[in-house]
């Protein structure tokens, strides 16, 4: 449910996010049934790439998170967070072990932004990512650059 509140997020900067020539692509490695139903369930208009051998995953360290990574304090609190606003979560058939994160490359295929999530609550500022494209600070990040930009 984190994920699906960082999607929405970002789908209501919609216009923000066009207007600085941002491409958004959403990668799931769930079968293409299932991120089909995710992508009109969430209402994504972007593109959703399927990528059931994880190589993309792989290729960016989005390894396998541990037990208390996925059920940790924040992972209940994001939860707890959602289910206040009135998003109840729904069960999954997927790996919830399988690490999400954030990937912002720029038009000439160098990587801006690689947020390697510790678990479903880590993700970073939506708006924070979309400041950096705006001020042109997409260049090299130091650690304490991306700590700022997680919640």
């Amino acid at each position: 449910m984190p994920c699906r509140a960082h999607l929405s997020q970002l789908r209501q900067q919609k216009e923000k996010v066009s207007r600085l020539g941002i491409e958004v692509v959403v990668v799931s490695f769930e079968d293409e049934e299932h991120a089909l139903n995710y992508q009109r369930e969430e209402n994504l208009e972007w593109p959703v790439i399927i990528d059931k051998s994880r190589e993309f995953y792989n290729y960016f360290g989005l390894t396998r998170a541990g037990f208390w990574d996925i059920w940790g304090f924040a992972t209940w609190r994001a939860y707890l967070r959602e289910m206040l606003k009135g998003n109840m979560p729904k069960m999954t058939k997927g790996d919830v072990h399988q690490r999400g994160g954030d990937v912002l490359i720029d038009p000439q295929g160098m990587v801006r932004l690689h947020h390697i999530s510790k678990g479903p609550a880590d993700r970073p500022d939506v708006n924070a990512i979309l400041e950096i494209v705006e001020k042109e600070k997409i260049t090299e990040m130091s650690p304490e650059e991306l700590r700022k930009l997680r919640n």
